[in-house]
């Protein structure tokens, strides 16, 4: 999050808060949640906020009764509180526990890294992944964020939304953040792989997020109006990749998806 955006957040400024104090807490989990070394001090704080160090101090001393963050000498960083909360979120998704279940049994997919994502905006959030795979260790952990230009997941997701969505969220000119060579570099480039995406019913990256790495991503078939907006992905090293793989890994990615989405077909 910009410092502006985050400043703007904190000072309730944006026309939809209600509660500045919570607006303000979940700046600072955000901010501390963004940190590269993973702690912020009062004045990075109250900076990153746009509100004075005493305000700041008020807030960071609920914040740290309430075990949502932790103080360590003068910086903060976030609470083990957070983890509970993750882990109560996450244990009352069935399509989590379906998700392992699944897994664990299938015949390519358990030998497999495989992870389930939620949309959010222009990202994905990783909420689960199923480690069948101890070579590829290197892909997004749970609870990590990644842009959907680049992921499989992120594309598989995107192509279900209507085309005025789309083109809003996407224009052509876009300039799409990019980690590998191969990433896509426009909203232009990313809007013409999903009508493909559409007519095979999966996605697929190449080496798109990290080199030497392919993934395959399905959407999970929507449930209720206002259920998340899931899907699954596999991970795969290009080096010892082969279409015959891919092809037993999409057909169990659909089954789950299937399974995830429709629980009791």
């Amino acid at each position: 999050m910009t410092e502006a955006r985050l400043a703007r957040t904190a000072d309730g400024r944006s026309g939809t808060s209600s509660a500045p104090a919570v607006t303000r807490a979940a700046a600072v989990l955000e901010a501390l949640a963004g940190a590269p070394a993973g702690e912020l001090t009062l004045s990075d704080l109250a900076r990153e906020l746009g509100i004075p160090k005493s305000s700041t101090s008020n807030l960071l001393l609920a914040l740290e009764e309430a075990r949502l963050i932790s103080r360590h000498g003068s910086g903060f960083s976030l609470g083990r509180k957070l983890v509970e909360l993750g882990a109560a979120y996450l244990s009352r998704l069935d399509e989590v526990q379906e998700f392992y279940r699944y897994c664990g049994q299938a015949p390519t997919l358990s030998g497999e890294t495989v992870r389930i994502a939620m949309l959010d905006g222009a990202e994905v959030i990783y909420l689960a992944r199923y480690e069948g795979h101890p070579a590829v260790r290197l892909t997004s952990n749970i609870g990590d964020k990644m842009p959907v230009s680049l992921c499989a997941v992120g594309k598989a997701l995107i192509a279900r939304l209507h085309e005025n969505d789309i083109a809003q969220m996407f224009p052509d000119d876009l300039q799409l953040p990019v980690m590998t060579p191969q990433s896509l570099r426009t909203g232009a480039e990313l809007k013409a792989q999903l009508q493909t995406i559409r007519e095979q019913g999966f996605a697929f990256e190449d080496e798109e997020s990290t080199t030497g790495v392919l993934c395959l991503g399905v959407a999970v078939p929507t449930r209720g109006a206002h259920g998340p907006s899931l899907g699954v992905s596999v991970t795969a090293l290009k080096a010892t990749y082969t279409a015959a793989q891919g092809a037993s890994m999409v057909a169990e990615l659909k089954e789950l998806a299937h399974s995830l989405g429709n629980p009791m077909g």
